[in-house]
C-alpha cells in the first residue's frame, strides 16, 4: 500500500472509550496525573513512562525528543540525561520545557509545561547506581549529540570502559544527571467522538492551581 496524501487525509480514529468531566478530576493535577499513570500501568501499555520532551535552542526554534519519566511527586517530573547533550545545552540557556504523554490505548494525552532545574548530585548518583552496568557504561561512553566517525568508534569505547570497570562498577560522570520539570501548566486530554475531545486544564497562579475546560 502506498502512503499518499489522500491515504493520510483519510487516516483517522473516532475516540469513544471514555469521557472526562471537571468533577472527575482531582483538584491537584499531579495527583490526577498519578491516577492516570496508574491506569496506563494497569492497562499494560508498553513503556507508559515514555514522554516527549520539548526544549528551545538559542534561536528560539523548538527541539523535541522522546525521554523516560523516572520520578514524579508534588515537586515535579524527573528525567535523566547527559548535561552536555543538545537538550542539556538548551536547558542551560533556557530553563523551560514542555512534556507530552500519549497513551493511545486509553485515548488519553497529558501536556505539561514548566520550569526546569537540575537535581542535586546525590539524587542523580542514587539513580545512576540503580541502572544496569551496561547502561552506566553507555552513559559514560556516549558523547551524546556530538558527531562521531562511525558505530565502531562507539562500540570500541564501550568495550574499553567495560573491561576497565570489570568487578569494580563505574562512577556517575560529572556531565550526567537529572532534571526536574516543575509544572506551571498541566492539561488532561480525553479523546471523544466527532473530535469533541475533553480538555481539562490546570494553571498555577500565585502558587495555587486553577482548573478550566478548554475547547478541543
Amino acid at each position: 500500500m502506498q502512503v499518499t496524501n489522500e491515504f493520510l487525509q483519510n487516516l483517522r480514529q473516532d475516540y469513544k472509550s471514555a469521557s472526562l468531566n471537571e468533577s472527575d478530576v482531582d483538584q491537584d493535577p499531579v495527583v490526577q496525573f498519578q491516577k492516570w499513570f496508574q491506569d496506563a500501568v494497569d492497562a499494560q501499555i508498553y513503556e507508559p513512562n515514555v514522554m516527549t520532551l520539548a526544549t528551545a535552542d538559542k534561536a528560539g526554534r523548538p527541539d523535541a525528543r522522546i525521554v523516560l519519566l523516572k520520578g514524579v511527586d508534588t515537586n515535579g517530573f524527573r528525567f535523566f540525561t547527559n548535561y552536555l547533550s543538545a537538550k542539556g545545552k538548551e536547558l542551560k540557556r533556557n530553563p523551560f520545557a514542555a512534556l507530552v504523554f500519549f497513551w493511545p490505548d486509553l485515548e488519553r494525552q497529558v501536556r505539561i509545561e514548566g520550569t526546569v532545574e537540575k537535581l542535586d548530585k546525590e539524587t542523580s548518583e542514587e539513580y545512576f547506581n540503580t541502572r544496569p552496568l551496561d547502561s552506566q557504561i553507555g552513559a559514560v561512553a556516549s558523547p551524546q549529540s556530538q558527531v562521531i566517525p562511525n558505530r565502531v568508534f562507539l562500540e570500541e569505547k564501550f568495550e574499553e570502559l567495560k573491561a576497565k570497570s570489570a568487578g569494580k562498577g563505574i562512577a556517575k560522570p560529572a556531565h550526567w544527571g537529572g532534571y526536574i520539570v516543575k509544572p506551571t501548566r498541566i492539561e488532561f486530554w480525553q479523546g471523544r467522538s466527532s473530535r469533541l475531545h475533553d480538555r481539562i486544564n490546570f494553571e498555577k497562579v500565585k502558587g495555587t492551581w486553577t482548573k478550566t475546560r478548554l475547547a478541543p
